[in-house]
């Protein structure tokens, strides 16, 4: 049977020392955190996990580590994103080498393509290792944008196994959904506040930053969606909405980051240039966590 990408997965924050080195102690425990809130799979060195910020060697070690703390307990999803094609690929099967799960591959980023040389890109790296592929979709971020023609032809494709996509975009979410239904082939969704929406429409999960903060929250907006409580989903997708609308009280992921502080989990700072929150906004955050129901 094909791999399946299901559930919620934490887009992982990468715990980082005063001077920028992996804490490997603090990220052991936060895999363990992770997995007892009962999420439903791992996602490392993505957007959440400032993947621009580390070399091929510390993306190696934080593969190697993680991989090693879940323990076969959950899959392990990589981040092996690169501008080209050949980055891309050499990410992919360093990622291979570590032994994950699946590989999560962003769009290029800073340069512009067309949707043939989209496709192109992916078919490329999708026969460059035996691993299960996730495309990634974050236009926000990238400014490309998979467009539901390419995502349907790409999901022809034995190894994609599906697209995770932050555009925000419902109606393109739902075009992704409905041109692969049938298929062995997962839509998850990337933006946290759209979720419930996406279980309903036919989606199968998501890769959610929020989840970093809330992964039993989180968590329930699937399980119970699954289980039949569909009135229970959406109760945990509303509770967890005042997290997700703190995000833009600081600079990404500075908020993810002193969230996890706040919680006692220790995080350490973002990559420079982005700094820390400012105390007035610092305090709207841990409003914003009592409204989620994850600080006291």
């Amino acid at each position: 049977m094909k791999f399946q990408a299901k559930g919620i997965i934490p887009a992982m924050v990468t715990p980082l020392t005063q001077d920028y080195k992996v804490n490997e102690p603090a990220l052991r425990k936060m895999i363990d955190y992770f997995i007892k809130g009962g999420v439903h799979g791992l996602f490392v060195v993505g957007t959440s996990g400032e993947f621009y910020g580390f070399s091929p060697e510390e993306r190696r070690s934080i593969f190697e580590i993680t991989v090693d703390e879940a323990k076969g307990r959950i899959p392990v999803y990589a981040g092996a994103n690169g501008i080209t094609t050949r980055e891309a690929v050499e990410l992919t099967q360093l990622a291979e080498d570590c032994k994950v799960d699946a590989v999560s591959v962003l769009t290029p980023m800073f340069i512009s393509v067309t949707q043939q040389e989209l496709y192109d890109h992916y078919v490329s790296i999708a026969r460059s290792t035996s691993l299960p592929m996730l495309m990634y979709n974050n236009v926000t971020k990238t400014n490309v944008n998979i467009s539901a023609d390419t995502v349907a032809r790409l999901s022809e494709i034995e190894n994609i196994v599906g697209v995770k996509d932050s555009s925000g975009d419902f109606t393109l979410t739902g075009e992704y959904i409905r041109k692969t239904r049938g298929k062995e082939f997962s839509v998850l969704c990337g933006r946290d506040t759209l979720i419930h929406a996406c279980l309903c429409y036919g989606g199968h999960g998501a890769i959610t930053a929020c989840a970093n903060i809330a992964p039993r929250l989180m968590a329930d907006i699937y399980d119970k969606y699954v289980a039949g409580d569909v009135a229970g989903s959406l109760e945990a997708q509303f509770l967890s909405a005042p997290i997700r609308m703190a995000f833009n009280l600081g600079s990404f992921p500075t908020v993810l980051k002193e969230s996890l502080q706040l919680l006692g989990i220790d995080a350490g700072p973002s990559f420079a240039p982005v700094g820390t929150m400012s105390t007035e906004n610092k305090e709207l955050l841990k409003k914003a966590l009592k409204e989620g129901g994850v600080l006291a």
